[in-house]
C-alpha cells in the first residue's frame, strides 16, 4: 500500500518526479524548493528525504559526500493509490458519485468535460 504524504514530502516528490535525470542530487532538490517559493533548511530537508525514504519513496545511494535519490514509486502510482483512497473515504468506492459530483458540482470545465467524455466513449481498451 502506497502511503500518504505530507505537503511537504509530496512537494519534494514533485521535483523528483519532474526532474529528466535518473538520479536526484540533494542540491538540485534545495534549488528547486528555494525556485518554487518554498526554501527548505538543510537539516529540515534531511529529515524530509528520511521520511521518504523509510515510507518507500526513495533510495539513496551514497558517492563521496553526497547522496543519489532515485524514486520508487512513480508519480502515477502515486496518484492513482490516492484516488483510491479518497474515492473509498469520501464516494465509498462509488466512481459514479464521484463523476457526478464533478459534473453537477460545476468542477469541469467545457474542455474537460468534453473530454471526459471522449474517454467514456472510448471505452477502458484504448486508454
Amino acid at each position: 500500500m502506497v502511503q500518504q504524504l505530507s505537503d511537504a514530502e509530496f512537494e519534494i516528490m514533485k521535483i523528483v518526479w519532474e526532474n529528466q535525470q535518473k538520479v536526484t542530487l540533494f542540491p538540485y532538490i534545495m534549488e528547486a524548493l528555494e525556485s518554487r517559493g518554498k526554501p527548505c533548511q538543510k537539516n529540515t530537508l534531511i529529515v524530509l528525504l528520511s521520511r521518504l525514504m523509510q515510507k518507500g519513496f526513495l533510495s539513496a545511494r551514497k558517492i563521496g559526500r553526497r547522496n543519489e535519490y532515485t524514486t520508487l514509486i512513480s508519480e502515477t502510482e502515486y496518484q492513482t493509490a490516492q484516488t483510491k483512497n479518497f474515492l473509498h473515504k469520501v464516494y465509498e468506492g462509488n466512481v459514479k458519485g464521484l463523476v457526478s459530483n464533478l459534473i453537477s458540482g460545476d468542477l469541469l470545465s467545457d474542455e474537460e468535460y468534453d473530454e471526459l467524455k471522449e474517454l467514456l466513449e472510448k471505452g477502458r481498451g484504448e486508454l
